[in-house]
């Protein structure tokens, strides 16, 4: 019982940062425009993964169009700027875009 009861708080444990940053997505909006599997507006966040994927500055890449916006890379439809992102949350936002499973 303790090993069953062990593994779910571990369980738990390692699910929650997934989930925060899920919830940090959400909450500035980007789930509005996006989905992990599946093209929404923009891309899917397991596409960007896919794309950037070898790209060594891709958090800083991600994290300045989270904040800025852009356009041109996805097609027509251009990614508004989010002001209300900080650039600790753009990372922290890119960071797990790029760590969807694919």
């Amino acid at each position: 019982m303790k090993r069953v009861l062990f593994a779910a708080v571990l369980g738990l444990g390692l699910a929650a940062p997934a989930f925060a940053d899920l919830a940090l997505a959400t909450s500035k909006n980007c789930m509005s425009c996006h989905a992990v599997d599946r093209k929404v507006l923009g891309p899917s966040f397991k596409d960007v993964a896919t794309k950037y994927k070898d790209d060594k500055g891709a958090v800083d890449t991600l994290a300045t169009k989270i904040m800025k916006g852009g356009s041109g890379v996805w097609g027509p439809v251009p990614m508004p700027a989010n002001n209300q992102v900080s650039e600790a949350d753009a990372k922290k936002l890119a960071a797990w875009v790029l760590a969807t499973p694919r």
